[in-house]
């Protein structure tokens, strides 16, 4: 037998209560964590529907599996991928299928896979490790039988077969997982070089150094350095009976300085047509199984959800200007705002997922999206909007030209017909090219 997947209870509960209309499919997301020895599955999600798939499906012939949306699939994960904290990430697709189309199931299973993977990792700044799971998983039901078939596949081979899993169910999976909690001072400035047409890559750039130096940084976790194989709970004692999750403040520490005392300079002075400030400070947690889990999995984990809710929120704000855009709203001169964190539990695990809130948003936004991302009801007094709720750093973003005033200039969105949404755009990939006006510094602010 290949990897084991340890799977909560809450989750076959609701794979149980899927139903697929007769003669269609289903498919939907599997997420929860990943280690070396096996894989843990706390959360079951179906994919949302598309208000044109009705239309979209009747107008297409031939296998149910052929009408599945891959791209809608895809960008579904990407953006639940976002709403996860450190620790968590997509393991793997579920497919719900009639039974005539259980010996065509893997090979679809297989296409969403690959083009999944490859979706969410094109926004990935943190480097993989070897010690990283290129398993992903695949379980197929049988919407009749109600029978499961779980395989994995490994995303970094193309020509890779499905392989046999171990697919198990346990209660109470994640109850007590411990969870890392940390403020971090972001001050990141970001110089832009070249046309408008580099400016995409050149804040993707400035980003990707940034998160190497996160990376590299030193991780105190309880004041305690977190760099080797050493246990995380190393001296505590464990009671099953009594088992209850653990908080854990961490620190990331880093350094400006060259990392080799003997390496030369290599500084270059170029030419810059403005730049971009990242300045704030952010809230990060992460959750670590409890299954003897080591200190630098543990720092690795907050480190990766540091750069991932920094990343996430600038790509998130320079979407949300090309909606704005594309919808000929026109865009306020001045101070723009950056969305802020906010958290709200997962159903029956004890976990949290987050989400990102815009000022002009109130909770009632974020539970409808939590409802249609992760298809759950969540009643907003249980969403924590207090972590990043200092005024007096709100985020902000400011573009000045040579003259002094405040100006945004921002290209043409490729699809015209995009039109202003919820913060979330499942299914619609805004594929454009940010041009921000040349000689401009843009400032922008996170919530402390």
């Amino acid at each position: 037998m290949g990897r084991s997947y340890i799977v909560d209870e809450a989750v076959a509960k609701y794979l149980g209560g899927l139903q697929a209309d007769p003669g269609s499919c289903a498919t939907g997301l599997l997420a929860g964590q990943s280690s070396p020895q096996r894989d843990f599955v706390v959360l079951a999600v179906q994919t949302p529907h598309r208000e044109s798939e009705g239309q979209l499906n009747s107008s297409r012939g031939g296998s149910p599996l052929d009408d599945i949306d891959v791209e809608w699939v895809t960008e579904h994960a990407r953006q639940v991928s976002r709403m996860l904290p450190g620790g968590l990430c997509i393991l793997g697709l579920f497919l719900v299928t009639p039974p005539e189309l259980s010996k065509d199931a893997q090979n679809t299973l297989k296409r969403l896979i690959f083009a999944m993977d490859k979706c969410i990792g094109k926004g990935r700044l943190w480097e993989l490790t070897e010690e990283d799971v290129t398993d992903r998983v695949t379980l197929h039901i049988c919407s009749k039988t109600k029978k499961t078939v779980c395989k994995t596949l490994d995303v970094k081979d193309p020509k890779s077969s499905a392989k046999p899993a171990d697919w198990k169910y346990q209660t109470d999976v994640s109850s007590s997982w411990p969870m890392l909690t940390c403020s971090v001072e972001v001050d990141l400035q970001i110089p832009l070089t070249g046309s408008s047409d580099n400016t995409d890559k050149c804040i993707k750039d400035g980003l990707r150094r940034w998160a190497k130096q996160i990376e590299a940084g030193n991780c105190l976790i309880s004041g305690r350095q977190a760099l080797d194989d050493s246990e995380l709970l190393s001296g505590q004692k464990k009671n099953i009976k009594t088992a209850h999750r653990q908080t854990l403040p961490a620190r990331i520490l880093v350094s400006d300085e060259q990392p080799e005392l003997d390496e030369r300079c290599s500084a270059l002075v170029q030419l810059c047509s403005g730049s971009i400030r990242v300045r704030g400070v952010v809230h990060c947690r992460a959750y670590i199984h409890n299954n003897k889990p080591k200190a630098r999995h543990a720092a690795q984990a907050i480190k990766r959800d540091i750069i991932n809710t920094v990343s996430s929120r600038v790509e998130m704000f320079l979407e949300d200007l090309l909606i704005n855009e594309g919808s000929h709203k026109g865009l306020c001169t001045g101070q723009q705002a950056l969305p802020r964190r906010v958290f709200a539990p997962m159903p029956f695990s004890g976990l949290s997922v987050c989400d990102y809130m815009f000022p002009d948003e109130s909770t009632a936004d974020v539970a409808e999206r939590l409802k249609e991302m992760l298809d759950w009801e969540t009643p907003e007094e249980d969403i924590d909007i207090s972590l990043e709720n200092n005024q007096l750093f709100s985020p902000e973003l400011e573009i000045t030209d040579d003259h002094g005033s405040s100006k945004h200039v921002i290209s043409e969105v490729e699809n015209s017909k995009i039109h202003k949404a919820p913060h979330y755009y499942a299914g619609v990939a805004v594929a454009a090219t940010i041009a921000l006006l040349a000689t401009a510094t843009s400032l922008l602010y996170f919530s402390e």
